[in-house]
C-alpha cells in the first residue's frame, strides 16, 4: 500500500520537527498508543491497540528514524506484530516546509500488512491507514496548537514563557523566539 498526503500544521518547522522526535508527543498523537518509549538515536518501542474492521489487536513494534535533516526531513521505518492478527511494516518519508501559517508537512508512506489483516482486503486497509494518518496529524496539530493560541490571546512577557512551557519540558531547550 502506498499513500501520500500533506497537512498544514500551525507551528514552525523547528517545533514540528522537535515534536516528531519526542516519545511523549508521539504517544499522544498515535491513535491507540498505550506506550511509546525510546529516543531518536536508539529508535522507539511502541505498544498500540487498534481495531481494523473485525480484527482487534495489540501491536508491539519498533520504529527507527533515519535520513534526518533537522527541521526539514526524516524517514520513519517501523514494524509491528499483532499476534494472530498479523503484522504491519513500512516506512514514511516526512518533509517539513515553512508556510505562511506554519509548516506544510508532506509524507509518502509505503506499508505492507500480513496475516488476518491482509485478508480484510485493500479497501478496508487503505481506508484504515488514511484514517490513522489523518487522526495522527489532527492530534499533532491539537498538541501544538494550544501554544499558538495562547500566544495570540495573551500579551506581555508571560505569554512567551507559557507558550514554550511544553516545548522546554519535553526537549530541555528554549525555542528561537524565547529570548
Amino acid at each position: 500500500m502506498q499513500m501520500s498526503d500533506q497537512k498544514e500544521i500551525a507551528a514552525d518547522p523547528a517545533r514540528v520537527y522537535a515534536a516528531l522526535l519526542t516519545a511523549d508527543v508521539l504517544q499522544a498523537c498515535v491513535p491507540g498508543a498505550q506506550d511509546v518509549t525510546g529516543s531518536p538515536e536508539e529508535g522507539y518501542e511502541a505498544k498500540v491497540t487498534q481495531k481494523v474492521g473485525p480484527v482487534k489487536a495489540t501491536f508491539t513494534g519498533k520504529v527507527t528514524l533515519s535520513d534526518m535533516v533537522e527541521n526539514e526531513k526524516l524517514t520513519i521505518t517501523g514494524e509491528g506484530k499483532g499476534g494472530a492478527a498479523g503484522f504491519a511494516k513500512g516506512g514514511a518519508v516526512v518533509t517539513l516546509t515553512p508556510s505562511e501559517t506554519g509548516t506544510l508537512l508532506s509524507y509518502d508512506v509505503d506499508a505492507k500488512v500480513g496475516g488476518k489483516l491482509a485478508q480484510l482486503g485493500s479497501r478496508i486497509i487503505d481506508g484504515f491507514a488514511k484514517k490513522m494518518a489523518d487522526q495522527f496529524f489532527t492530534n499533532l496539530q491539537d498538541t501544538l496548537a494550544p501554544e499558538t493560541a495562547e500566544a495570540a490571546d495573551e500579551e506581555g512577557a508571560d505569554a512567551g514563557a507559557e507558550k514554550q512551557g511544553w516545548f522546554k519540558s519535553l526537549t530541555g531547550k528554549k525555542s528561537s523566539d524565547d529570548g
